[in-house]
């Protein structure tokens, strides 16, 4: 019997959300955070109404084998619905990898799921302090269970990378330096920075967006502390 979880889009084709793997993208509904920098809004209400067939998209999946190598769940935040472990397994089945997104909200979900997964891309809004936290979410303070979620994925052994968007309307260079940090005393070995693009209706200037990739002390500093640093578009 399938999962029945609630999803609010798919990509069929990605080759940029699960690196060095071409993956189908599923967008889960629902996400308790309002980070300014979303461009899925959609997603956040969890009980969205969709038209979405979960078992359809199973039956492309099947035609797509030898085609597609993998199956990347996002959002939204893929750890609220609890069906994500019941969809997972749907994608093994099939016989393939699975990848997943998240910002760490439940560490108990993520806990159950890690064994099911091939890679994780963890999004570090800010630095790991409570009002940072609150400032980049729209409100989500329970900075311990991002940390725990974090502490669960270097525990599991499981293949991961972490990365910030850098909105310059939330963040600044430091703070960069404050999550590089806090994420190398952790353990964490691969990092990346992503580009900012402009929500709808924000007119934040291109040259602030840029400032991240132009400090030539930060990408040193970042390369010297994660060997594999990169910038991400």
């Amino acid at each position: 019997m399938s999962a029945k979880i609630n999803v609010g889009g798919v990509e069929t084709f990605s080759t940029v959300d699960f690196p060095e793997h071409m993956a189908a993208v599923v967008f889960l509904q629902g996400c308790p955070w309002g980070c300014p920098f979303c461009h899925n809004t959609s997603l956040q209400p969890i009980d969205a109404e969709t038209d979405f067939v979960w078992e359809k998209f199973l039956g492309f999946l099947e035609k797509r084998r030898g085609i597609l190598d993998a199956v990347v769940f996002s959002g939204g935040e893929p750890l609220v619905q609890n069906s994500l472990e019941e969809a997972l397994d749907d994608v093994i089945a099939l016989g393939y990898k699975t990848a997943l997104h998240t910002g760490g909200y439940r560490p108990e979900a993520l806990r159950r799921v890690l064994p099911k997964l091939d890679w994780v891309g963890f999004d570090v809004k800010a630095p790991l302090t409570a009002d940072a936290y609150r400032k980049a979410t729209g409100g989500y303070d329970k900075i311990d269970n991002v940390r725990q979620s974090l502490n669960a994925l270097l525990e599991s052994g499981v293949d991961f990378e972490c990365r910030t968007t850098c909105d310059p309307r939330i963040l600044n260079i430091e703070d960069i330096y404050a999550i590089a940090d806090s994420l190398k005393k952790a353990g964490v070995k691969t990092y990346r920075l992503q580009r900012y693009r402009q929500v709808e209706g924000d007119a934040t200037p291109d040259s602030e967006c840029e400032k991240f990739f132009a400090d030539k002390a930060l990408e040193k500093y970042l390369h010297e502390s994660f060997p594999d640093f990169a910038f991400r578009s």
